[in-house]
């Protein structure tokens, strides 16, 4: 009988023969998962994707270990959409515009509970899953307002996290507050909160009545309840001692974030890290504030580079790095100016946020939708560029393949399992197509090179929430006169419309989105 040392030299040398190489010891493990999405930055913003005047090496560092893609889209060109898509693994615009748009922060909850999203996908396979940061999905279920003095549920916890530690929407929506699991951090009872998008509930100065009290001026839809010197959208009575520090945030997201990899380094764990950067209002912290060469705006991007390298020495410090999964991404593309006169657009210089692309935030151009998209896996990606599609509704499949969970195709109709793109074990388009969609459920198909956009009738902005204005010069691109046909190949900057040279691609783009989405022959989705 062999020995057990010379049946594995035995085994070790049929595997060197065989060409296949041996398995890291750490993937005998499943990875530990770390997502983080940042909310409005731009293809161009980062310096792994040429930018020059803002400088952010531990973003940079993190791509030079990992895959950086070229082609990485976000779903959506807003927030709420792409966010919704990411967990469930479906298009936002399947569903209504008023439960998947950009909602306020007393809106209901807008993923059901008992679905299999990606963290409860992950939870049945083992996994602690936890949130940080930015949720904008919604709280309550509906059926009577949410009551920010009580337990408030369904929401992270419902719907597959075992942790939450959370802003309800965007830091320019009230409530000005951090929710913990079910609670509202540090709420005096004797200081109840209210929260209105209809009405002024008149506790204190409004950024329409005083706006000589405004660190930075605002238009009409941000001129609501003001604080920490600045004005939001909607009104907010009471709850001062747990009111959020802008100042704060960041470093918060980074203490809390740490906390949850110390607690939970036996693994394996989800955290899905929600940066607020570069979204408004742009307020930097002491230590980055006039560090950038484009104003507060770069900044913030800074920041947020900073936050990044403190998640990465973290794994490092826990040894965790080697079989930790971090992905880095964006929610969509970058706005200058969203609201408030912070000199982003000013101060911008010649840097191009959305780099070599066409559009940006609220959009179906390029800009709007491809977004910076980086893994690091140091057990199995190997560092490169890839080109190929990758779209953030397909983390649901991917990640159920890497964990071994199941992605239900019912549960999550929309996305696929490119695991073989993200290890690169094939140089294939395993996606051969992506839906981008915009405000006003516009909608636009790429397939390969081509990129078709349906003509539109308005330029409307239904589903940017509470006082947006409609015809805000934001939005004025999302007005199509005519159908666009555009060759990204040669024209990845969407300058010069190609349809009338080749019609019969256009057509054929066409009739494939409209059975996609059921859109009629103008476009626009359901």
């Amino acid at each position: 009988m062999k020995s057990a040392s010379a049946s594995c030299l035995f085994a070790l040398v049929c595997l060197f023969l065989s060409g296949t190489p041996p398995v890291h010891a750490a993937t005998a493990r499943p990875p530990n998962i770390v997502l983080i999405v940042t909310d409005d930055l731009g293809f161009g913003d980062l310096g792994c994707y040429g930018a020059t005047r803002i400088k952010t090496p531990n973003v940079d560092r993190l791509a030079a270990g990992g895959v950086r893609f070229t082609a990485g889209y976000a779903p959506s060109s807003t927030c709420t959409p792409t966010r919704y898509a990411i967990l469930t693994g479906e298009y936002a615009w399947r569903q209504p515009p008023k439960k998947t748009g950009i909602l306020d922060g007393d809106a209901p909850l807008c993923i059901e509970p008992g679905r299999l999203t990606l963290p409860a996908m992950l939870r049945q396979t083992g996994y602690h899953t936890g949130v940080v940061g930015k949720w904008h999905l919604g709280l309550g279920d509906g059926v009577v307002p949410v009551d920010f003095n009580r337990e408030i549920k369904p929401g992270p916890l419902e719907i597959g996290f075992a942790y939450s530690h959370i802003i309800p929407a965007t830091v320019d929506r009230v409530p000005s507050v951090w929710i913990e699991n079910h609670r509202v951090v540090g709420l005096d009872p004797a200081d109840p909160i209210e929260v209105s998008y209809l009405k002024n509930l008149g506790d204190g100065p409004t950024g329409l009545e005083r706006p000589d009290l405004l660190k930075q001026g605002a238009d009409r839809q941000h001129s609501g309840v003001i604080i920490n010197g600045i004005s939001r959208i909607g009104y907010m009575k009471g709850g001062k001692s747990a009111r959020f520090q802008d100042e704060a945030l960041t470093t918060t997201v980074v203490r809390k974030s740490i906390a949850y990899l110390e607690r939970q380094q036996n693994g394996p764990f989800f955290l899905s890290i929600g940066l607020f950067e570069p979204h408004v209002p742009r307020v930097a912290e002491s230590p980055f504030v006039r560090t950038s060469e484009t104003g507060v705006r770069g900044d913030v991007i800074q920041q947020l580079d900073w936050a990044t390298g403190e998640i990465m020495q973290a794994l490092d410090r826990l040894k965790l790095a080697d079989n930790t999964l971090v992905i880095f991404t964006s929610d969509n593309g970058p706005v200058l100016f969203d609201g408030y006169f912070d000199r982003a657009a000013e101060d911008v210089r010649d840097h191009r946020p959305a780099g070599p692309l066409r559009g940006g935030k609220y959009l179906v151009y390029e800009g709007a939708c491809r977004v910076p998209l980086i893994a690091r896996w140091p057990a199995r990606i190997k560092p490169r560029v890839s080109h190929q599609l990758f779209s953030l509704v397909d983390l649901h499949a991917t990640l159920a393949h890497l964990t071994g969970g199941t992605s239900v195709a019912t549960a999550a109709p929309d996305s696929l399992d490119l695991s073989r793109v993200l290890l690169g074990e094939t140089a294939e388009n395993l996606r051969d197509h992506t839906v981008l969609h915009g405000l006003s459920n516009t909608l636009a198909l790429r397939q390969g090179d081509w990129k078709y956009i349906p003509a539109n009738a308005t330029a409307a902005a239904s589903g940017m929430g509470s006082g947006a204005n409609p015809s805000d010069a934001r939005f004025a691109e999302n007005h199509i006169p005519e159908p666009l046909l555009f060759n990204l190949a040669t024209d990845p900057g969407e300058r010069t419309n190609v349809l009338a040279q080749h019609p019969a691609v256009a057509e054929k783009l066409r009739l494939r989105l409209q059975a996609l989405t059921g859109a009629t022959a103008g476009g626009g989705g359901r």
